[in-house]
């Protein structure tokens, strides 16, 4: 399997692989609680309606890159690559109109299923690559985070369907590139397939015997 991890040339806030790993694993947890903390505003029934904002997408992503790149919170300045795709994202100054296009078609179609509307947020973040570094990661959760509000509660898990997806990414991959060609079901159908799995640890808690320790306390 080719990894499609892209990152613009900038200067490293952190070197050490170890330190790399502590403050990614330190962010990760950030980033979820700042998804969930959406989603529980968003789904208050006196709440005004849902609207998916640059802004949100931006605090997202400042919270997986805060400490590691001087480019958290903000959008690229400069053109960027994806290896092992052949697609090839916008430039760095269409960025912002592109993102303000991905929230408008989101706001205009919410009626749309919650699978259509999250895999849209998914693959159309990942096509635009607004960001030097941590697309992926801010993509699943930010698809993360409309497919709940869409539904209208925090979904219950032990392994969230973004954590699934990080851990076996070909099949992710393979479904971002047919959506690149104009077909976006296998997207639709891979976040199906890993809503089941959530939902279905449920049972597996409720039929099981003892304590669960673990907890969905991830995005990555």
């Amino acid at each position: 399997m080719v990894d499609r991890h892209s990152k613009a040339a900038e200067p490293q806030l952190v070197t050490d692989p170890e330190e790399i790993a502590r403050v990614e694993a330190r962010n990760a947890l950030r980033q979820f609680d700042a998804v969930i903390q959406l989603v529980e505003k968003w789904t208050e029934p006196e709440h005004p309606p849902f609207k998916l904002r640059s802004s949100t997408i931006l605090a997202l992503h400042r919270e997986a890159l805060d400490g590691l790149s001087a480019y958290a919170g903000t959008f690229r300045p400069s053109g960027i690559k994806i290896g092992g795709s052949q697609h090839k994202p916008v430039d760095a100054f269409l960025v912002p109109a592109s993102v303000e296009e991905l929230c408008d078609y989101i706001n205009e179609h919410w009626s749309e299923t919650a699978l259509h509307l999250s895999a849209y947020t998914l693959w159309r973040l990942n096509w635009i690559h607004p960001f030097t570094d941590g697309n992926g990661r801010t993509a699943r959760a930010v698809a993360y985070m409309v497919l709940c509000i869409r539904i209208g509660q925090r979904l219950p898990g032990t392994k969230t369907i973004p954590e699934q997806i990080a851990s076996d990414k070909e099949p992710y991959y393979a479904a971002l590139e047919s959506a690149d060609k104009g077909d976006l079901s296998p997207l639709e159908q891979l976040l199906g397939t890993c809503l089941a799995r959530q939902l279905y640890d449920i049972h597996v808690a409720a039929t099981t015997t003892g304590d669960r320790h673990d907890t969905d306390k991830t995005l990555h």
